[in-house]
Order: C-alpha cells, then sequence, then structure tokens
C-alpha cells in the first residue's frame, strides 16, 4: 500500500469514529487565511478548496462572496460539508474527486486554490501529479496557499514538507509567503510538527 493510500484509509478511519482534530481548527484557521489574502487584494473569483473535509473554509470562503467548489475523497466528510452549506445559507460545489486527478472533476480557471493539509500527506507519486494538476486546473497568476508541517518521520501521520520541496516541486510558482501558522487553540503536541503557511502565485 502506497503512503497516499495509508493516509486516504487513515482519513476514511478518522471521519467514521470521529477522530478528526482538523475540525477544530477552522476556526483557528479562518482568520489566518484571510491574513493571507488581504495583501493579494484581488475581488472574490473561483477557489478550490482541495481536501475541504467537513466544508468549514469552503463555507466561509463562500460567505465572503467567492465562487467555491471543495473537493474530497472522503464521502462522509462530502456528506456532512453539504449539510453545513445548506444550513449556513451558502451554494458550494463539493465534489468527491482526488487531488492527482482534478481537471475532469472540477473543470478549469481557478484564480485561488486552497490546501489545508492536503499535500503534506501525499507521496511523492501523487506529489507530482497533484502540482502537476493544480497547475492545469489555475488560472495564470492564480494563488495558491498550502498549510502543512514541517518534514519529519511520524509514522501513519503527514510526512510534511519543507520550503525547499515545495519550491522544487512548484517550478511554474513562485513562493512567496512562508510563516508560522498560529495554532492557539490546537493541541500542544502540533508544535513540534513546525506547522507552516506558504503562499505561491502561478507564474
Amino acid at each position: 500500500m502506497r503512503k497516499g493510500d495509508e493516509m486516504g484509509l487513515g482519513y476514511k478511519l478518522a471521519y467514521r469514529f470521529k477522530i478528526t482534530p482538523w475540525v477544530t481548527a477552522g476556526p483557528i484557521f479562518e482568520n489566518q487565511i484571510q491574513a493571507l489574502l488581504d495583501p493579494l487584494d484581488v475581488p472574490p473569483g473561483k477557489v478550490l478548496d482541495i481536501g475541504c473535509g467537513t466544508g468549514y473554509q469552503a463555507i466561509a470562503m463562500a460567505k465572503r462572496g467567492w465562487q467555491v467548489t471543495g473537493i474530497d475523497n472522503v464521502k462522509l466528510a462530502l456528506d456532512k460539508a453539504r449539510s453545513r452549506a445548506r444550513k449556513a445559507g451558502v451554494e458550494v460545489q463539493f465534489v468527491h474527486a482526488d487531488a492527482t486527478d482534478l481537471e475532469h472533476a472540477v473543470g478549469r480557471g481557478y484564480h485561488l486554490i486552497l490546501d489545508v493539509g492536503c499535500y503534506h500527506g501525499l507521496s511523492d507519486q501523487d506529489r507530482v501529479a497533484y502540482v502537476e494538476n493544480v497547475t492545469a486546473v489555475s488560472e495564470p497568476h492564480a494563488a495558491l496557499l498550502m498549510f502543512a508541517f514541517g518534514p519529519g518521520y511520524r509514522g501513519p501521520l503527514p510526512r510534511g514538507v519543507s520550503r525547499s520541496d515545495v519550491e522544487r516541486a512548484f517550478e511554474k510558482w513562485k513562493l512567496v509567503t512562508d510563516v508560522d501558522a498560529d495554532i492557539v487553540g490546537l493541541p500542544r503536541a502540533i508544535e513540534k510538527v513546525d506547522p507552516r503557511w506558504f503562499r505561491l502565485v502561478k507564474n
């Protein structure tokens, strides 16, 4: 079983047994995402939320006027996301899809890609496909906001990614921001994995 397959199975089991600490992080990350977007000073457009889970960030972006598509490979999470969107009174397209096979599932034309913890758990092979797909579906000068752990061996947990890993992989993008993530309110153990926000802009 590939690392990416293990991660996928792990997320499915986590949602099934309600062991989902990243859901708690939704409100915490919302302000950080907005702070990273503010310098861009662009009007809301099309945003793709990769690994959207139960839809917290997708719904928050829709409330700000963005046209949002969220993808995840866990159907249970997507069911919860659709229910939350209905209750919030916003329209979000939630799609059961894989981050390594995007174009036929979600089309092109995205101005912003949001990734809160997807890329850093992928295998090397899947990372290559991810970059190709994200580059294909995004507009010129699109932005990519990525939350990721720093690199390290953690068994079934995401293996993380370094700044240099990101710069090498995203050859057609420019890394413009690399900052510590604010983890106030999250488990203290998160401090040990060097959580970061990367912001890239497509050339």
